[in-house]
């Protein structure tokens, strides 16, 4: 299972679970799922070090394509990663809070 839904986020997010950001940080200001860690895709091979131990690590973008990329290059490594199908727009779509700001 590489990919889950928003109810999975949801339940995710109440746990504690790390949800990975993986939009550029333009996009992460404008409106983003509240909790959420920012580490843009075009700076995640270097920065996966700070990928935080943990049972699933969540991954989200804007629509899942980005974070679909992620999830793969984590399950590759060794990490359990899945990728929140819909990303942030279906989030916001679904009337769900978020945050914005730097």
């Amino acid at each position: 299972m590489i990919e889950v839904d928003l109810n999975a986020l949801d339940g995710a997010l109440a746990s504690g679970a790390p949800v990975i950001d993986v939009r550029e940080a333009d996009e992460y200001a404008q409106a983003r799922v509240p909790g959420v860690t920012l580490i843009p895709l075009s700076e995640f091979v270097a920065r996966v070090d700070e990928i935080p131990d943990a049972e699933v690590v969540y991954v989200i973008c804007a629509v899942g394509g980005r974070s679909l990329q992620a999830a793969e290059y984590l399950n590759a490594r060794g990490i359990n990663a899945v990728s929140v199908a819909g990303g942030t727009s279906a989030w916001m779509q679904s009337g769900r809070p978020v945050e914005s700001g730097a």
